[in-house]
């Protein structure tokens, strides 16, 4: 498992990309969890979102959120080197 961890709600637009395969790939350190629900009721209905250790990240389209994903995670990695 991943030292950042992203977590998706299975109800969200950010489900359109299939973030396992293309974060998991990318970079090796991430864990990518889906869930039935983050409890974040609405939310995901509103914007595409996910969770980055627990920092809700957010986008106008899935694309955009997952670019801001990408960058939460390279600043999430930064710390370990």
């Amino acid at each position: 498992m991943g030292i950042v961890v992203v977590e998706i709600c299975d109800g969200n637009a950010i489900t359109a990309l299939n973030l396992e395969e293309l974060l998991e790939k990318e970079f090796p350190e991430v864990a990518v969890l889906t869930s039935d629900c983050l409890s974040f009721c609405g939310l995901c209905r509103v914007k595409p979102y996910a969770l980055v250790n627990n920092r809700r990240i957010f986008g106008k389209t899935p694309e955009e959120c997952l670019d801001k994903i990408r960058t939460a995670i390279k600043e999430e990695l930064a710390v370990y080197q």
